[in-house]
């Protein structure tokens, strides 16, 4: 039973730091990584847009999910824009279609970054990071 009072506390504090060391992590994230997809109406197009402000990635695959024809595009860049026709807002809307980035970066190893398309003049949605 004193085996247990011992672990209980160590493992709490261990989960603690843990997660404050996700959260850094993950703000640092934030502040380097900037995606975008916006679709404009008028051009039937989305414009895909990367930006590393730490300019330390190695090489980005683009992927966009839930097309009939699989879209994959590899960029060596810590930025690009890339214009994808769409006819016009899918049916079911954008949630079927998420952008989805798998970084190389020299810092932070393999990391994935996946939001959503949005229209022109609402807000974009939040980049959710992860690890391949």
């Amino acid at each position: 039973m004193k085996k247990y009072f011992l672990i209980l506390p160590i493992a709490a504090i261990l989960i603690i730091i843990a997660s404050i060391g996700f959260s850094n992590d993950d703000k640092k994230l934030k502040e380097t990584f900037d995606l975008d997809a916006t679709f404009y109406p008028d051009e039937k197009k989305v414009h895909i847009q990367y930006r590393d402000s730490s300019k330390d990635t190695k090489s980005a695959t683009l992927e966009i999910l839930g097309m009939k024809e699989s879209y994959q595009k590899k960029f060596s860049d810590s930025e690009f824009l890339e214009v994808v026709e769409f006819d016009s807002e899918p049916k079911h809307g954008w949630k079927i279609h998420p952008i989805v980035l798998n970084v190389d970066h020299g810092e932070f190893g393999v990391i994935s970054l996946k939001t959503e398309i949005h229209e022109q003049g609402k807000p974009a949605p939040q980049i959710i990071f992860g690890r391949p």
